[in-house]
């Protein structure tokens, strides 16, 4: 029962993937004037769940390795190390988070 839930629940998500990447591609190319195919959406749309996969076999894989069962920001940033501007984008909001958490926790310590 669990296999037709979780294959129910893939469907699902594949679902919602197909319905975002159609939004964005219309989108951009309405602003580029161009067409795009259902097919040509389809197989974006299956390029990324590829994608995704990958990734989270990937995460999970690290933090396996580290002796843990949850993904942390430190796995995130060890599969970005390969690709210099999404490490830099990801840092830089890592950065943000923490100083934006940081002077949250300093104005409730004040009152």
């Amino acid at each position: 029962m669990a296999g037709r839930e979780d294959k129910a629940l893939d469907e699902r998500l594949k679902a919602a993937l197909w319905f975002s990447v159609g939004k964005i591609v219309d989108e951009e190319t309405l602003k580029l004037g161009v067409n795009a195919t259902p097919q040509f959406i389809g197989a974006l749309t299956e390029m990324i769940w590829a994608q995704i996969g990958n990734v989270s076999e990937d995460l999970r894989s690290f933090a396996k390795h580290a002796g843990r069962k949850i993904i942390s920001t430190e796995d995130v940033m060890l599969l970005a190390r390969r690709n210099e501007d999404l490490e830099a984008v990801l840092r830089k909001f890592l950065e943000q988070e923490t100083t934006t958490k940081s002077s949250a926790a300093a104005q409730r310590s004040r009152r």
